[in-house]
């Protein structure tokens, strides 16, 4: 998998030092997602949480996720490899009232 996905992958800034190792950054992200744990508690092996993180965000505002994704679906999908089933989940979580901002009783404006 790595073979398809390492040259859609930006290249190194120009200006600046190299990056972190590609493949780690995104062990460390499908990590964060794949145990729902924060983005701090990343194994040591997976290299600072910053790094992952604010990869993550910049690839997604370069478009970096989007090839990536087209790629690997066009070589699945060229490869007969893909069921097109679609999954819906319609499950709602709700804050409690004192989560949302709600204000206490009896802690009115000009009540101390």
């Amino acid at each position: 998998m790595w073979d398809r996905i390492k040259p859609l992958m930006p290249a190194d800034p120009v200006r600046g030092r190299r990056w972190a190792d590609y493949r780690r950054t995104l062990e460390a992200i499908a990590w964060k997602y794949r145990t729902c744990s924060p983005w701090r508690d990343p194994p040591d092996e997976l290299g600072p949480f910053r790094t992952a993180h604010k990869r993550l965000i910049r690839w997604a505002v370069d478009g970096t996720w989007e090839r990536i994704l087209a790629a690997l679906l066009a070589a699945a999908d060229d490869a007969d490899d893909i069921g097109w089933t679609v999954s819906v989940d319609s499950t709602v979580c709700r804050a409690p009232q004192h989560a949302a901002g709600a204000r206490k009783r009896g802690a009115g404006p000009g009540r101390a």
